[in-house]
């Protein structure tokens, strides 16, 4: 056979099979995928399946897909927090001991709240609390209001801090406080609303169901015990808050203990228990919202 010819008869059996000739490229890899086991070069037809699949840019877009960005579970809830009393109220009693109406009763506009033996006060562990509690809340996708923005204020009254929640629309909305009660005395309570034929009534069985996922999860969050000293497991139905008596939206006080006991005040006074203080009423919150 002649030099021509040979040549003309390589080319024909490589039109009849492309791995007999170690072809490569995109057209080998898909017969190769195609056939049952056929190689080129010597290299398994799934390694070169690999290697396509890595391509740069290909490990990346694969996580960018895998990737969930997580629930924030209360995104499009809004909550308003009420720091008890205010941290320049001692000052003014002009302002504070003024009478407003909470339907029930006439009563002080606010007052100064308590403080612990060594002088911490009701109005900063309050802040503290709320404060904590917004960062929390805000990181779960909430839109939080509070009712005061410092610690160095007078007031606002009681039946405007109401009024904040009622213009929040508030799915809820939570006045935290600490208790001055005989040192005797230990341990947490919810207060909650009683009907009044007021603007109250149609959310007091709401705000019952929140007070009670709040009871739950702080004694749980915190390990504080029930109150000694007032109320039935932790709870306590009033009828005398203007907070309460004047909210149209689902709304409890939480003493979160009592500030004139030894054991309970050493725990508000370190940072670290304020923290579970405020995780505990954020899970709570969660727990009625969800």
């Amino acid at each position: 056979m002649t030099g021509r010819a040979m040549a003309i008869s390589l080319l024909a059996l490589c039109g009849l099979g492309v791995t007999a000739c170690g072809a490569t490229g995109a057209a080998a890899t898909g017969a190769d995928a195609r056939s049952s086991g056929a190689q080129s070069s010597g290299a398994p037809a799934t390694a070169r399946l690999k290697s396509v699949s890595a391509e740069p840019g290909a490990s990346s877009a694969r996580a960018a897909t895998d990737t969930v960005t997580p629930a924030r579970p209360l995104a499009g809830k809004v909550i308003v927090i009420d720091p008890g009393h205010n941290g320049g109220n001692y000052r003014h009693p002009e302002v504070i001991n003024k009478k407003v109406n909470v339907l029930t009763q006439w009563k002080p506009c606010d007052t100064t709240g308590t403080a612990t033996n060594d002088g911490y006060s009701e109005a900063a562990f309050t802040w503290d609390v709320a404060s904590r509690m917004v960062k929390l809340l805000k990181a779960k996708g909430a839109t939080v209001r509070l009712t005061r923005d410092g610690n160095s204020g007078v007031g606002p009254c009681i039946t405007q801090r109401a009024a904040i929640g009622n213009k929040a629309h508030a799915n809820a909305a939570i006045s935290v406080h600490a208790d001055g009660a005989p040192a005797s005395g230990h341990g947490f309570h919810v207060i909650m609303p009683k009907k009044i034929n007021g603007p109250v009534d149609p959310v007091v069985a709401r705000s019952r169901k929140l007070g009670l996922a709040l009871r739950a999860a702080y004694h749980e969050g915190t390990g504080m015990p029930y109150s000694t000293y007032i109320g039935k497991s932790a709870l306590d139905f009033r009828s005398d808050l203007g907070g309460l008596n004047l909210s149209t939206v689902p709304k409890v006080f939480i003493e979160t203990g009592n500030m004139r006991n030894a054991s309970d005040a050493a725990k508000f006074r370190d940072p670290r228990f304020r923290q579970r203080v405020a995780a505990s009423l954020v899970d709570g919150l969660e727990r009625y919202l969800g």
